[in-house]
């Protein structure tokens, strides 16, 4: 499977200090060097009063930016109005970078009343609902058709954003769209009350909202499925907790060394080929990142990177358990504990090197990638 999945993007806002400043671009830079087993590359993000720093960045490397249109729940990375984005797409016109947006808008009205136990799945999936993904889509449909900037739908939950998705990109729009292998694998029905590893901004919603999800894989009206890995310590998910809250949880799942037997498990369910699985995670990612220059395909010229992966279910050894044993992140915490995935990756090779083997890595050899917007 020809890989850009095996590089990786660095979250642009959930590490200090955040991307923001090509000056913080470059700490992050400096702090990455020698220690990354895969090929790396950083968003950058945009904030109040930043827009004139994005050009910049872009001539430093970064692949591309992020915003959010409602808070993110970190302070040093504070969400943008309307007015900020114009500002944002205006400096980016000309460049080819991408915006992409967490889109979910604030609601004016109220949509959980305090008698709702915290602890429900409900409740949470009640303060979250699809009207915050709509709001948000069509106004980013609407600035990507005004300013011709290349923009990104992140991690898109509700299927009930997709006409707009469909129709902007219908009338000329350069949008695209991912979705990720929670909303893929999981449904809110069998979230279980205090189980806030299960927790994610915009939420897990209902098994039909899923099937719809893979619909739009089937279509193209969904390019990518992407991990939005979020891992946080278990004193931030409230795990154990008697009083555990999934309104004051942390939000994110973590998931990054899972995805592509999350993705393969359920998408051979549904009759994709095995080609779909390099499509979505790879070479459809590579080109959001104007990357696809070294990654995302196996060919002549490009960077060696790809798996030596068992698809099969058929044998024992070729299914995946997950248990915390074998979870490479710090911490363990990850709604997919006890399940068994189909496929397995024996052996990761980035630029021809063997960098991962069995279930033991190599000493980091991972560089910095640079997309085709920067000047390096």
């Amino acid at each position: 499977v020809a890989t850009f999945y095996k590089s990786s993007c660095s979250i642009r806002w959930n590490s200090i200090p955040p991307t923001t400043t090509k000056e913080n671009f470059e700490t992050k830079k400096i702090a990455a060097k020698g220690k990354a087993h895969v090929d790396v590359a950083f968003w950058g993000g945009v904030v109040p009063g930043n827009q004139t720093e994005l050009k910049d960045m872009v001539k430093a490397g970064v692949v591309g930016f992020k915003c959010f249109l409602c808070p993110s729940g970190v302070d040093e990375f504070p969400h943008v109005t309307k007015d900020d984005v114009e500002e944002a797409l205006k400096e980016l016109q000309g460049t080819n970078s991408v915006l992409a947006f967490h889109a979910e808008c604030e609601l004016n009205e109220e949509t959980v009343c305090p008698s709702d136990n915290p602890a429900e799945y409900q409740t949470f999936l009640r303060s979250r609902p699809p009207e915050m993904e709509v709001e948000a889509i069509q106004l980013v449909t609407n600035l990507c058709s005004e300013y011709g900037v290349r923009c990104h739908i992140v991690h898109l939950s509700a299927a009930e954003g997709l006409p707009l998705v469909r129709a902007a990109k219908h009338t000329g729009a350069i949008l695209t769209a991912e979705t990720c292998n929670h909303y893929l694998t999981l449904n809110a029905e069998a979230v279980p009350d205090k189980a806030t590893q299960y927790k994610c901004c915009p939420p897990v919603r209902c098994l039909q909202n899923k099937e719809k999800l893979w619909a739009a894989l089937a279509s193209g009206e969904l390019e990518m499925v992407v991990s939005d890995h979020s891992p946080c310590t278990p004193d931030l998910k409230q795990l154990g907790r008697p009083d555990a809250n999934f309104l004051t949880a942390w939000g994110g799942i973590a998931s990054l060394q899972f995805g592509l037997s999350l993705f393969w498990t359920e998408a051979r369910k549904r009759g994709f080929p095995i080609s779909d699985v390099s499509r979505f995670m790879s070479l459809n990612t590579a080109q959001l990142c104007g990357l696809s220059n070294l990654k995302g395909q196996l060919k002549e010229g490009m960077d060696a990177d790809f798996v030596i992966w068992d698809p099969s279910a058929l044998l024992q050894e070729s299914a995946l358990d997950v248990e915390e044993s074998i979870i490479q992140h710090k911490n363990k915490m990850t709604p997919y504990l006890g399940m068994t995935l189909d496929g397995k990756v024996i052996y990761t090779v980035v630029r021809g090197n063997i960098v991962f083997q069995k279930g033991k890595f190599s000493p980091p050899m991972g560089q910095l990638t640079y997309p085709l917007t920067s000047e390096l």
